[in-house]
């Protein structure tokens, strides 16, 4: 137990992908206009993660090692997601039109989202066994939920603010997201024994 606790406290914070690792930045910056679209991509994120921890833990182990054509595993893993990420946006398109629309784009881009590829990769570098992999992959997904959501608060709040015509726009939104990575800088020195 002691172990899985490690793992989403580092994922989720020491470790964030996006704000740590600085993987996944695409989406980040463009789903996080609206706390609602940032939710419904979160969602998305934490699934597809999630089930690619599993997915790819599995193809690496009973596939690929076996056979040794661990060399394969980055075009292996991201066809696993490829997979998915085509299986999440049918279930979105039926069930949740109005957020498969908000998503646009965004949505098949967690097929090149390097955060997913990431922890896959992480999952496999560090020898996970499957349920620390599948744990790693959740946690990670959570931690990119907190970044995408914390900033989207952020930037609809900036939408309020009075600032310099030079700032508005992209430049604000770098300045306020390299704020918020230099905060969770702080978690770095965090050690749990």
């Amino acid at each position: 137990m002691k172990e899985l606790f490690v793992i989403l406290i580092g994922a989720m914070f020491i470790e964030n992908f996006v704000l740590s690792k600085f993987l996944g930045i695409c989406p980040f910056l463009g789903v996080s206009k609206k706390s609602s679209t940032a939710l419904g991509m979160s969602g998305a994120v934490v699934f597809v993660n999630t089930l690619a921890s599993a997915a790819t833990w599995a193809v690496n182990e009973f596939l690929l090692k076996p056979n040794d054509l661990e060399y394969l595993q980055t075009i292996a893993f991201i066809l696993v997601i490829a997979a998915l990420v085509q299986f999440v946006e049918i279930v979105l398109k039926k069930l949740v039109p109005p957020l498969y629309k908000a998503l646009g784009i965004y949505l098949p881009l967690i097929t090149t989202n390097c955060a997913v590829l990431g922890s896959a990769l992480l999952n496999v570098e560090r020898n996970y066994t499957f349920l620390q992999a599948v744990f790693f992959g959740f946690s990670a997904g959570l931690g990119f939920t907190m970044a995408l959501i914390l900033f989207s608060a952020i930037r609809e709040r900036l939408e309020t603010c009075d600032i310099p015509e030079t700032f508005k726009g992209m430049p604000i939104t770098l300045i306020a997201a390299s704020l918020v990575s230099i905060a969770f800088v702080g978690f770095a020195g965090l050690v749990i024994q």
